[in-house]
């Protein structure tokens, strides 16, 4: 093989290499800057994203694996650079795909499927069950965002295993004014928690006490800042109630599809209700109703009731009207192993997914996946010739 085809063939290997924080190859990035062989030694010269890249040993190895796959190379060396700030405008701008700054890419225009998950009171498993669709969603091959809207009470991190041992959380990465967030078992992750100031042991600081406006504008920038690609579904882990985020949300987000959470309690189900409700005043859709800490089975056959039953269906039939009817999609049952997964940030659905609320996620994960995104008042982004 002549120097030039094989100059061609490392370049072409390269070049494939996919960027494993934006995932898209390298090419197509345009940080491959230089390929060169000579005497079965490829040169190759790598132009980063930013300095101190996050990624930069993963793009380095996978770089060195590819071009060394080349046959005919018998040795590789790699230069790791930094894009100048001109190409890293142009790449931002390539990302955004033509839109402009600080514009909402989940519009009416948008083909990616968002659905807020609401409940109305805390601690009836909302964001355990957010965390594990997500990944069921992804894990059937959809691409998978999720926003941890739960400003004050965020759980997301932990919950996917994003919060060290030192309870350090990892940050999204900047490019100018563009994040990229951190991906966890195949789902892209945006939370309050990567962001919050931190002391001596990287460990997050305080609580975060704000008001309507700073809340608002927290929202809106998980939503325009942060780059989260082409994604078949956006899911958003809601605060409980019907306060600011719940009306930013359907400010926003007009198109956005609704799951509403309840355990089988009616003190939960009578309060669950009305998150719907808000939802429906701006112009949201509710999709359905699941149904969380429902009876589980015992290994004698019984079944345990802790929290009562028929939570759920209540609350579908008092969401249900003549021309949108609501339907109960799931039960989720009690599960001390969707607890102690939760609490170890290791996924149920993955790490137990024979368990029956695993199972149950997974039905309604494949549910959610068949229905069909409502594409009614959107425009279709066809091309004439």
């Amino acid at each position: 093989m002549t120097d030039a085809a094989l100059t061609s063939a490392v370049a072409a290997a390269v070049g494939a290499v996919s960027d494993p924080e934006l995932r898209r190859p390298l090419s197509e990035l345009q940080m491959v800057k230089d390929v060169r062989t000579a005497d079965g030694i490829a040169h190759v010269a790598i132009a980063l994203t930013i300095v101190g890249c996050p990624a930069s040993d993963r793009i380095e190895s996978d770089v060195r694996r590819a071009a060394a796959s080349v046959p005919g190379i018998r040795d590789v060396d790699v230069t790791l650079g930094v894009m100048t700030p001109d190409e890293r405008a142009a790449l931002t701008e390539r990302l955004r795909g033509g839109r402009a700054r600080r514009e909402m890419p989940f519009g009416p225009g948008s083909l990616t499927r968002v659905i807020a998950v609401t409940s109305g009171k805390g601690g009836v498993g909302k964001s355990t069950l957010t965390a594990n669709l997500a990944v069921s969603l992804a894990a059937s091959g959809l691409s998978v965002g999720l926003v941890d809207a739960d400003v004050h009470g965020f759980s997301i991190p932990g919950l996917l295993g994003l919060v060290g041992a030192d309870g350090s959380v990892p940050q999204p990465t900047r490019i100018d004014d563009l994040m990229i967030p951190p991906v966890a078992h195949g789902v892209k992750v945006v939370s309050i928690g990567m962001f919050l100031r931190r002391g001596a042991d990287d460990a997050p600081l305080g609580a975060v006490a704000w008001r309507g406006p700073m809340l608002h504008r927290t929202v809106q920038q998980f939503l325009t800042d942060v780059w989260f690609g082409d994604l078949d579904i956006l899911l958003l882990d809601m605060p409980p109630g019907t306060g600011d985020i719940a009306i930013s949300v359907g400010q926003l987000l007009p198109d956005a599809e609704v799951l509403v959470t309840t355990t089988p309690q009616s003190a939960a189900a009578d309060v669950a209700v009305r998150s719907g409700l808000v939802a429906r005043q701006t112009g949201q859709r509710v999709v359905g109703v699941v149904e969380t800490m429902a009876p589980m089975t015992l290994p004698d056959g019984t079944t345990l009731d802790l929290f009562g039953a028929g939570g759920g269906a209540a609350v579908a039939d008092a969401l249900s009207t003549t021309a949108e009817p609501v339907e109960l999609l799931a039960s989720i049952p009690l599960s001390p192993a969707l607890r102690a997964d939760g609490d170890a940030g290791t996924p149920v659905v993955l790490s137990h997914p024979d368990d029956p609320a695993a199972l149950a996620i997974n039905d309604l994960a494949a549910l959610l996946a068949r229905s069909p995104r409502g594409l009614a008042g959107r425009a279709l982004p066809l091309r004439t010739r």
